[in-house]
C-alpha cells in the first residue's frame, strides 16, 4: 500500500494532489509554480520528503483526438526528471477534461469565477489521481 503523489503537468503551474493505495481517496495539496526548475524541485523534494510515495502518476495532456503533441512531450521529460531523481516508478494518466472537471467540482464545491484560479491545478490534479485510484481499483488502470 502507501501514498501515491500526482501531478497535473503545466509549463507555468503543476497541481500535485495525493492519494492512499488503502482507501483508493485522492485529495489536493498544493500548486507549485514553474518559474524556475530547482524551485519547483525543491518544492517536490519537500513533498516526497514529507508523504514517501510509492510511485508517482503523472497526467498527460493529449488532445481530443487522443493525439500527442509538444505539452505531451514536456509532461513526459518532466515525469522521467521525476523518476531519474526520486528512483520512483511513474504512471502516466490521459488528463483530457481533467481541468474541466476541477471547475466542476469547484463550482459544486461554491468556489466560482476568479475564485478557482488558486485551486484549479490542484484540484485537476486530484480529479486525475481520483480516476487512476478507480481504475486500479477496478482492474482497468492503463498507463497512458
Amino acid at each position: 500500500m502507501g501514498e501515491v503523489l500526482a501531478f497535473d503537468f503545466g509549463t507555468r503551474r503543476i497541481g500535485v494532489a495525493l492519494g492512499s493505495l488503502e482507501t483508493g481517496l485522492a485529495h489536493p495539496l498544493e500548486t507549485i509554480f514553474w518559474e524556475q526548475k530547482p524551485e519547483c524541485f525543491e518544492a517536490i523534494d519537500r513533498l516526497v520528503g514529507e508523504w514517501k510515495p510509492a510511485f508517482f502518476v503523472v497526467g498527460l495532456p493529449l488532445s481530443m483526438d487522443g493525439g500527442e503533441h509538444e505539452l505531451t512531450r514536456l509532461a513526459r521529460l518532466f515525469g522521467r526528471r521525476l523518476e531519474a531523481r526520486y528512483g520512483l516508478a511513474i504512471e502516466y494518466v490521459d488528463e483530457r477534461l481533467s481541468s474541466f472537471a476541477a471547475s466542476d467540482a469547484l463550482g459544486q464545491a461554491g468556489v466560482r469565477g476568479r475564485a478557482q484560479k488558486d485551486h484549479i491545478d490542484k484540484v485537476a490534479a486530484q480529479c486525475l489521481l481520483q480516476g487512476y485510484l478507480e481504475d486500479r481499483k477496478n482492474g482497468t488502470a492503463a498507463n497512458a
